[in-house]
Parts: C-alpha cells; sequence; structure tokens
C-alpha cells in the first residue's frame, strides 16, 4: 500500500478527474479498502477540500466547491498549459494583467524543477499591431457581470456610450457606430440598452457582446468597455437561433460588413473577385490568408479574393508581382482602371514641395 500522503494526492488527482466516483471502484483504483477510502476523505476535507458523500447502494464521493481555495492538483501537461495561459493573459486587455503576472508567479514558485525549466524555456509575449492610441481596458467586473448574465440566460440593462474620440478608421467602425446608440454630443442621455446576451467574445484584443437587442428587433454587437451594466438584471430569455450558425461565423460576417458568412472563406466580404496570376499556385499561397488558389499551371493559378472595398482588393491583388488577368466582376475591372490612372498620375506628376 503507498504512503497516506501519495495516497492522498492520488485520491485528490481521482476526486478532480470527474464529477462523480463511487467509493467502490475509488477503492478498486487506489488499491486499498472502501475503510480507507472513507479514512482518506476524512483526510482531505480536514485539508479544506470540500469533499461530499453520495448516498445510494454503491455511495460515493464528489469534490464539491468551497467557500475557500485549497491546494491544487495539477499533471504536468495541465501545470505547463496553466502558466502559458497565464502569460498570454497578461495582455488580454481584460483588466486582470497584473492579476495574471502574480498568478504565474505564484504558479511558477510551486512547481517541481522539471516544469519550471519547461516554463522558463517557453516565454510567450504577446505583440499587437501599433496603433495611433492604446487598445481600450475592460474593467473585470464588467466582463463578469457579462459573462454571469450569458450564463443565466437573462435580460441584460446597461449603458452604453458613444464612440467618443476621432480617430483613423477601423475595420469594426461600422458596427462600434451602429450600436453607439442614437443622440450625438449635447443630446439627453439615451435610455439603457435592453438586450438578451449570448455571447462574450474578443476580436483585436477588444471585448464584445453579441446580443439579441429587445428594442431594435435585431442582433447587435457591443464593445465591453463602453458597456456600464445597471442591476439588477431582467426575466430570464430562451436564446435565439444565432445568424451563420455560429459566433465565429457571426463576428466574422458582421466586422466584413455583411450579415451572414459562407464557409468558404471569401463569400463574407462585402467586394469578391477573382483574377489569374502568371504566378505558382504555392507562392500564392503562402501569401493568401483569406481567398482560394487553384492551381492552372506550372506559373498559372486562379484566385478569388475578398475585401472590404474595391480598390481595397485591387491593391491586395496588386502585391503579387505577376501579370494579371481579370475575370470578374466587372467593379473589379473598373477599381483596376481608377488605380491605373491614380498610380499613373502619381508617377508622372513634379514633385511640389511645400
Amino acid at each position: 500500500m503507498p504512503k497516506t500522503s501519495a495516497r492522498l494526492l492520488s485520491l485528490l488527482s481521482l476526486l478532480q478527474a470527474r464529477r462523480d466516483w463511487p467509493g467502490a471502484l475509488l477503492a478498486e483504483r487506489l488499491d486499498v479498502s472502501p475503510r480507507t477510502v472513507r479514512r482518506d476523505v476524512d483526510r482531505l476535507r480536514e485539508l479544506g477540500y470540500p469533499v461530499a458523500a453520495m448516498k445510494g447502494p454503491d455511495g460515493g464521493y464528489r469534490l464539491d466547491a468551497g467557500t475557500e481555495l485549497p491546494p491544487l492538483l495539477f499533471d504536468d501537461e495541465q501545470a505547463v498549459a496553466l502558466a502559458v495561459a497565464l502569460q498570454i493573459a497578461t495582455a488580454s486587455g481584460a483588466g486582470i494583467e497584473e492579476a495574471a503576472a502574480r498568478a504565474l508567479n505564484t504558479v511558477r514558485q510551486v512547481l517541481p524543477a522539471r516544469l519550471r525549466h519547461r516554463v522558463d524555456t517557453l516565454r510567450v509575449t504577446a505583440v499587437d499591431r501599433p496603433e495611433s492610441r492604446p487598445g481600450p481596458q475592460v474593467d473585470s467586473g464588467v466582463l463578469m457581470t457579462i459573462g454571469a448574465a450569458v450564463h443565466a440566460r437573462e435580460v441584460l440593462r446597461f449603458d452604453y456610450s458613444p464612440v467618443s474620440a476621432p480617430g483613423p478608421v477601423r475595420p469594426e467602425a461600422k458596427v462600434e457606430a451602429e450600436t453607439a446608440g442614437e443622440g450625438g454630443r449635447g443630446a439627453l442621455p439615451p435610455p439603457p440598452r435592453r438586450v438578451e446576451p449570448h455571447h462574450l467574445v474578443t476580436w483585436g484584443r477588444r471585448w464584445y457582446l453579441v446580443a439579441w437587442d429587445l428594442e431594435r428587433g435585431d442582433w447587435r454587437t457591443f464593445r465591453a468597455d463602453r458597456i456600464a451594466p445597471r442591476t439588477p438584471t431582467g426575466p430570464r430569455f430562451t436564446p435565439r437561433e444565432l445568424p451563420g450558425g455560429s459566433v465565429a461565423d457571426f463576428i466574422t460576417a458582421r466586422f466584413r460588413g455583411t450579415t451572414t458568412a459562407t464557409g468558404d472563406g471569401v463569400g463574407g466580404w462585402p467586394c469578391r473577385g477573382e483574377v489569374i496570376l502568371s504566378l505558382p499556385s504555392a507562392e500564392v499561397l503562402r501569401h493568401t490568408r483569406d481567398g482560394i488558389v487553384e492551381e492552372l499551371g506550372p506559373d498559372r493559378c486562379r484566385l478569388v479574393l475578398g475585401s472590404w472595398s474595391w480598390p481595397g482588393l485591387v491593391a491586395a491583388i496588386g502585391r503579387f508581382d505577376a501579370d494579371i488577368e481579370v475575370i470578374g466582376p466587372p467593379e473589379l475591372r473598373s477599381a483596376f482602371a481608377q488605380l491605373a490612372a491614380r498610380y499613373a498620375a502619381a508617377a508622372t506628376a513634379p514633385p511640389r514641395h511645400p
């Protein structure tokens, strides 16, 4: 029989692995008697672990949630995964960066030497694209309130601040303007929004709430850093079916400026075109994140690509240093002519000094 301390750790690991454990099965897995299992459960309770006994023909045990956080037990893979997740959380924009850094330091101190070395050799640094202003920070309490309403399926009431300061146009600007509410500066504050919250998501280091707006009778996407929840929450609701089939497809379609998304990686864009490039398909594939590439020959391929605008689509295709044959639609051909004239004028115009 293993020593008591090792047996307790094995018992705790089993209790964390599944919700309910019959007593006889625990005794079999630990190779001890049911009486020994009962004594070990009592020892875990003395250490602060809330192990509940289940009634029934066979009886059993369950590790419940307690009022305090007792020591946790992780296997090697779980410990490394937790450390990596905490490193990523320090750049999440969720207002938990300092707490995540302190938690990472705590976890690292108690890791065995072999695991501490693995964690130290895997340092994750989250680097965002440079912007003219720092990303917004969301209060963790707001995220908890939103998440609780989503989980409980309760109507959420909140004040929603409009887009405050002008800045460069971002892909999500249309969505943010759509959900900011009516009324400009100097107008009376708009009434609280009433929504059926469905998902809390992240996109580009920003947190968003996907919800059904009860007043507007439509789906809306709200920036979490502009939400000021009101209490109490409203009545429970039956969740509606989200357009697009999944929250990922819905969010992608909204930020691309459409109402639906398709599975081909292109159909969700408002502008979609088709060209033939004088390049091998393998070379085009290396630089195409969204789109369809079809090989037509050793040095020829078909490319179907989407973008926010026709000039933007032309610019994206033009980055391939190759001859281009436009298949369609006519708007794409017109955009090529428009940009060709603009670039030709820029190339021949004499420089003007201020």
